[in-house]
């Protein structure tokens, strides 16, 4: 029982979040030491790509704005259901998910013959299967935050735990036995129907199952500013993957751009999972000083252990990559390191204070703002001969740009302090140390090989 007791809502989330990359980094090695061509691991990078392109920007937006208006909605409240033991709030967030899910299979089916990837049969690969798993695959998204929302923390790592594990087996057997990749995507889909099962159970037993138009339009007015900001930049990750199809149009050049294109899991999963958990903690004024204190002594205990973290690795990464994956993808480790410089401005929080507080536009405002950087200096790098190492420098000087607009917005409109929520000092002091290891690095005054 004191093993449980350890793992409260924030760390819970962050443990599943970390669980993702994981497992898809051990994907990722698996594929590389297999019978799997360099293309054929190009088409699964873009299978998985497009899965994420067409829904990441609507489950974020719905899922993020759900938080705050969870027993904190005009709706109920005014109905006799504000902090019922059930959740109507949950069911029609589950139904909104629905909704996009069916809109986005249904779209892909009309428009499936008229574009190209690679130009490989005309259109997307496993183009049929890809739409059965983004139906499949997006409503799911809302089981740990089922929990979350109901103080079960333990259950988000157990539940991460159990099907991680499971989708895990399900892809990379299939490889090892010497099947073709197509078996992996149809473990995809039978992980993604046994979530659905799952989330049924959870929605009998968690919420109320009614259907309010009211709250539905609630939720979506706070909810479309975060959906836009996700589309135009909510992760730079597929505005880049995007420049590179279309400028590179190789499979194998998609892939070596794709295998260095991650951000060090741990930083990416527990900065994100630390900015959920903590936004229903925003909702209200009353709790606004209690909860600066809280996320900065929560970033600062994450700074201590990712900045050293991040180094380290980054010291690492040009040894470890062509002997993690192969030889073919020395390349990629280049753009690691770039990506590795990213850990400056996720491990800031002033988005986490502005959508908790309902102010989703400046979020909107500030992702047009890193739109209209990314694009036009992500292809002056490719011109200028940095290829897709360029690429990955843009999205991090556009990330740095963003937040840095964040935080001003907060300081000048509503007159909180970067000092109240970000331990400066400790912040400063490691940014300065990684930019100048970065550099060493990047000249090879540091090389180890």
């Amino acid at each position: 029982m004191r093993k449980i007791k350890l793992i409260d809502n924030i760390s819970g989330l962050q443990l599943f979040q970390l669980m993702k990359p994981v497992v898809f980094l051990i994907i990722s090695v698996v594929f590389t030491k297999s019978h799997l061509t360099r293309a054929e691991i190009g088409q699964w990078e873009m299978f998985m790509f497009i899965a994420g392109l067409t829904t990441f920007f609507w489950v974020t937006g719905i899922i993020q704005s759900l938080l705050p208006l969870y027993h904190r909605n005009k709706t109920f409240r005014k109905i006799g259901n504000y902090g019922s033991a059930k959740s109507p709030e949950i069911f029609n967030a589950f139904l909104l998910l629905c909704f996009f899910s069916l809109l986005t299979f249904i779209l892909g089916h009309l428009i499936k013959g008229n574009f190209s990837v690679f130009h490989i049969s005309g259109n997307a690969p496993y183009i049929n299967l890809l739409l059965l798993y983004i139906f499949l695959s997006s409503p799911v998204c809302l089981i740990e935050y089922i929990y979350l929302l109901n103080n079960r923390a333990y259950r988000i790592f157990q539940y991460g735990l159990i099907t991680f594990t499971a989708q895990l087996l399900m892809i990379i057997v299939p490889i090892i036995l010497g099947k073709d990749i197509i078996w992996s995507i149809w473990g995809l889909i039978v992980i993604s129907v046994a979530r659905w099962v799952w989330l049924v159970i959870l929605l009998r037993r968690y919420t109320e199952m009614r259907i309010s138009v009211e709250f539905m339009k609630e939720h979506l007015y706070l909810g479309v500013p975060l959906i836009l900001t996700s589309l135009i930049s909510g992760s730079a990750q597929y505005t880049d993957g995007v420049i590179v199809s279309a400028v590179y149009r190789d499979p194998g050049m998609f892939a070596w751009f794709r295998y260095g294109a991650k951000e060090f899991p741990l930083v990416l999963m527990l900065a994100n999972g630390l900015s959920n958990a903590m936004l229903p903690e925003f909702s209200t004024r009353e709790r606004m000083k209690e909860s600066l204190a809280k996320i900065k002594a929560k970033s600062r205990k994450l700074m201590h252990l990712l900045f050293p973290t991040a180094m380290l690795l980054m010291l690492f990464t040009r040894w470890f990559y062509p002997r993690l994956f192969n030889p073919d993808f020395q390349k990629s480790a280049d753009v690691f390191l770039v990506y590795s410089l990213l850990i400056i401005p996720r491990l800031v929080f002033p988005q986490t204070i502005i959508v908790g507080r309902k102010k989703t536009h400046i979020s909107l405002i500030a992702a047009i703002l890193e739109l209209a950087i990314n694009i036009p200096l992500s292809l002056l790098m490719i011109k200028l001969g940095y290829n897709i190492v360029g690429v990955a420098l843009s999205t991090f000087i556009v990330y740095t740009i963003g937040k840095i607009f964040l935080v001003g917005y907060l300081w000048l409109k509503m007159n909180i302090r970067p000092s109240e929520y970000i331990p400066l000092r400790i912040y400063l002091s490691y940014s300065v140390l990684i930019t100048i290891l970065f550099v060493l690095i990047d000249h090879r005054i540091i090389d180890i090989r």
